[in-house]
């Protein structure tokens, strides 16, 4: 279990043995809580500092998590969206084998604000088509509220089927390629949408991930909005040097 003779450290050793112990089926479900620092120690035959700085390891990587008077559980498992290459949500979520669900879909018509203006290029106030959907995974469950507006030169009728992938609505029936995907992401408290949608608690903590999207010519095509729920989705960034 613990080799002394091993030239890997004694810190990693125990994060190598913590990592397969939350595999195990008696862990597997999240938030089940492991021993504590203590009885691992006794048990792996190391200081609690050694167990303790492995736990901080995993605790860092969001597989494990810490409360005072709790204890270490196992951290409840998150929906991953990748920066290296844009994807679709759809494409995002079949990418990590989840079946894609729309638990609720509208679309309205409103006057383009400002933003949306100068996004679009139209002038304020035009008619701009809103669509609204709460869209989770089969198993998940909702885990993500999306407000999407198009260009209204795009020439949507509000009518389509968007139960479909979107883009592939916009491809086959109106010819565009979306091609960039400009984002931004931060964090935000919960409002009285998110409550409502995504059934937490107003003020939690939000993942709120902006979209701008366009085509292959560089024309704007949609502004996206979504929010997730903070405790069912990370985001992972790779960097090439």
């Amino acid at each position: 279990m613990i080799n002394r003779k091993n030239s890997v450290p004694l810190h990693e050793q125990v994060e190598y043995y913590l990592r397969s112990l939350i595999e195990r089926k008696e862990y597997k479900d999240d938030g089940s809580i492991l021993p504590a620092e203590l009885e691992l120690a006794q048990q792996l035959g190391v200081s609690r500092t050694t167990v303790r700085q492995a736990i901080n390891k995993l605790v860092f990587e969001g597989l494990l998590t810490r409360k005072k008077k709790v204890g270490t559980r196992v951290a409840k498992s998150k929906i991953t969206g990748y920066g290296q290459e844009w994807m679709s949500f759809t494409q995002e979520m079949h990418a990590m084998g989840i079946e894609v669900r729309n638990y609720e879909m509208h679309t309205t018509w409103e006057k383009a604000n400002k933003e949306l203006a100068v996004f679009f290029g139209v002038e304020e106030g035009s008619e701009i088509l809103r669509l609204e959907r709460l869209r989770g995974g089969v198993v998940e469950g909702p885990f993500v509220l999306f407000v999407s507006y198009f260009n209204p030169k795009i020439g949507l009728t509000g009518d389509e089927n968007f139960s479909q992938p979107l883009y592939s609505i916009l491809e086959k029936d109106y010819g565009i390629t979306v091609k960039t995907s400009q984002e931004e992401i931060s964090a935000v408290s919960a409002g009285a949408i998110c409550v409502k949608k995504l059934k937490v608690s107003e003020g939690v903590p939000i993942f709120k991930r902006e979209r701008k999207v366009y085509d292959a010519d560089g024309n704007p095509v949609e502004y996206n909005v979504g929010l997730y729920k903070a405790d069912s989705f990370k985001y992972s960034i790779v960097f090439n040097r």
